[in-house]
């Protein structure tokens, strides 16, 4: 196995990568729609949105595959931010550099390789936008166009992000080891120890611009069949594709954690109880609409909802409390559906 080399200049790359803050921060809906339909035109198994770390690659969008990073050592995308141009690998198993690679001898058993280097305004590879496929195949010159097309897509989108305020704020709340903490791997969702620190916060914020707080607690259907009747491969699948539709069905500033198992909580600035059920609805709808696509398994879920509006003075913690009921209330009236907390 030949492992990648670092780029001359590599300790600038590092520097404007870790400048940029998007390592261990939490899934982007609209990088994931983008890998999504990148997936659908090139008919590959999985699409990445790859930086490159210092021993690490991190999976900052991604579709088809289960693990949020590997070792920098025997990733392909290090290969690929050598150069500037489509890094290209057709088939492995007759690749000298890849034949006997951890990646490609087991578990995902990479056969085809396309990546696109991702570069920052100062023309340094920050990671790639790469497709990979457990068969070989072949990219024509107009595959080849639109692999680049669709990374320059990304690279705008990611420039724009790092002067949005709410990166500043992000920058400003916390560190990198702190946001590395705070992100469940499986979803790349703010898990439990996300949603403590920011309730209190998106509390105060809420008061200080003259909304409320408002609280989802989620909750999926019968999940537990799931994992039961088709593996907690499929079940993990589930929820990963769970929390994508859940992130799509709210707004960008609104928070969406996993607090654990099946059970998702959305912290939202709100005006009323009006708004904060419309977000609820969309939320149930989003899951319910149609069926997901979990290691081949096609499988309709639904989810109940409960909400909870800040009343008066009331701690954070306790319009948490209310939406857990809410939840509970949901469940007992038939599930799938929305409840609000008196």
């Amino acid at each position: 196995m030949l492992s990648p080399e670092q780029p001359c200049d590599e300790l600038m790359r590092q520097q404007i990568l870790d400048d940029q803050d998007l390592l261990d921060t939490p899934a982007d809906p609209y990088l994931d729609t983008l890998v999504r339909v990148v997936r659908e035109l090139f008919g590959v198994k999985t699409v990445l949105v790859s930086l490159i770390d210092r021993d690490r690659q991190w999976f900052k969008a991604r579709i088809g595959m289960d693990i949020a990073e590997t070792p920098r050592a025997i990733s392909f995308c290090g290969h690929a931010i050598l150069g500037t141009e489509p890094f290209i690998v057709e088939d492995t198993h007759s690749d000298p550099r890849f034949f006997d690679n951890p990646v490609v001898t087991s578990n995902p058993h990479i056969r085809f390789y396309a990546g696109q280097p991702l570069l920052s305004e100062e023309r340094q590879p920050l990671g790639t936008l790469c497709l990979i496929d457990p068969a070989p195949k072949q990219l024509n010159g107009k595959q080849v166009k639109l692999l680049m097309d669709s990374a320059v897509l990304v690279e705008g989108y990611l420039k724009l992000r790092h002067v949005n305020a709410q990166t500043a704020q992000l920058r400003a709340a916390l560190s990198r080891e702190q946001r590395k903490a705070m992100l469940d791997p499986l979803t790349q969702l703010w898990n439990r120890a996300g949603l403590n620190h920011f309730l209190q916060r998106q509390y105060d914020q809420a008061q200080a611009q003259g909304l409320l707080l408002g609280v989802l607690f989620c909750d999926l259907d019968y999940f537990k069949k799931v994992n039961d009747n088709h593996g907690h491969g499929a079940g993990d699948q589930a929820l990963w594709h769970a929390a994508r539709r859940i992130s799509g069905a709210v707004r960008p500033h609104d928070i969406v954690t996993r607090s654990g198992g099946e059970e998702f909580v959305v912290i939202l600035q709100v005006h009323d109880h009006h708004e904060l059920l419309q977000i609820a609805e969309r939320v149930r709808a989003a899951i319910s609409q149609s069926p997901i696509d979990a290691d081949g398994v096609s499988l309709n879920l639904a989810i109940s909802v409960g909400a909870a509006l800040a009343a008066g003075a009331e701690a954070p913690e306790k319009t948490m409390a209310r939406a857990d009921q809410a939840l509970y209330q949901a469940k007992g009236n038939g599930r799938n559906r929305v409840e609000l907390a008196p």
